[in-house]
């Protein structure tokens, strides 16, 4: 089984909401060979909370104007540090870049396959590694 193509839809514009917003570091994994609970996995971060917060409404209103879709649960908000956008088809985890870096989640899904991304998206990796050390 590998992700749905609305799974990969989301995913996509998903990724390039949060690469409008200066996301960094933007990542997608199909996890749907090794989890029943949802398809695809996106991963962003971002040096401060506000623009976590940022990203996340970003991400939230693009995927509810443009593919009528609405998270059937949000959490993390209030602190801005890690947010997560549970879609059930996909998850969006939104983190301040110094809990991607202690997380590490992409080594949790490095068996998983890639999700191609946009070329926006693509270009916001590394962007992450200059601001993994500072503080807000």
């Amino acid at each position: 089984m590998t992700a749905t193509d609305r799974s990969l839809e989301l995913v996509e514009a998903a990724a390039q909401a949060a690469a409008d917003k200066l996301a960094h570091d933007i990542v997608a994994f199909d996890v749907s060979e090794v989890l029943a609970l949802t398809d695809a996995f996106l991963l962003a971060s971002a040096p401060n909370d506000r623009q976590v917060r940022s990203i996340v409404d970003a991400i939230e209103e693009h995927l509810l104007k443009e593919h009528g879709a609405k998270p059937a649960r949000r959490e993390g908000e209030r602190e801005g540090r890690w947010v997560l956008l549970d879609y059930v088809d996909i998850v969006v985890h939104v983190q301040h870049s110094e809990e991607r870096v202690y997380y590490a989640l992409e080594r949790l899904w490095k068996d998983c396959p890639q999700i191609e991304l946009p070329d926006d998206a693509k270009a916001s990796l590394g962007r992450g590694a200059a601001h993994s050390g500072d503080a807000e």
